[in-house]
């Protein structure tokens, strides 16, 4: 059984930091590009960050380039996403999730890219 479970989420003042972590089990996807989404409340889903297979390139939504920093370990078989500088706009489940391409070159931005999600785990920052 494939799962991808996060990890890391909490409560934080703005300004502060957290790192999201993406466990995956039940297949290797060290082939494919990873990304982590957000749900807020009341807005739909949305793209935040993402990173080639490769690990040599990563992308990121406005709102947070210069404060995330998306990682992966194909070792292990993980990715990480490093919070820094916190808003409270940031509030939000940030689920991980996996391309059902392999070896893709993007683009990495829209759900229907990836086939394989966690559950979620979520993040709140306090004013």
């Amino acid at each position: 059984q494939v799962q991808l479970v996060e990890s890391g989420g909490g409560l934080v003042q703005a300004g502060g930091s957290l790192r999201l972590s993406c466990a995956a089990s039940g297949r290797n996807f060290n082939r494919n590009a990873m990304g982590w989404f957000r749900l807020a409340p009341g807005k739909e889903r949305e793209f935040v960050a993402a990173i080639s297979w490769s690990g040599g390139s990563s992308y990121y939504t406005d709102a947070v380039k210069g404060r995330f920093t998306i990682s992966r370990d194909n070792a292990q078989n993980a990715v990480y996403l490093q919070m820094n500088s916190l808003k409270p706009e940031d509030t939000a489940v940030y689920y991980c999730a996996a391309d059902r391409r392999l070896y893709s070159s993007g683009p990495y931005h829209g759900e229907d890219e990836y086939d394989y999600w966690g559950q979620g785990t979520q993040v709140t920052v306090s004013s």
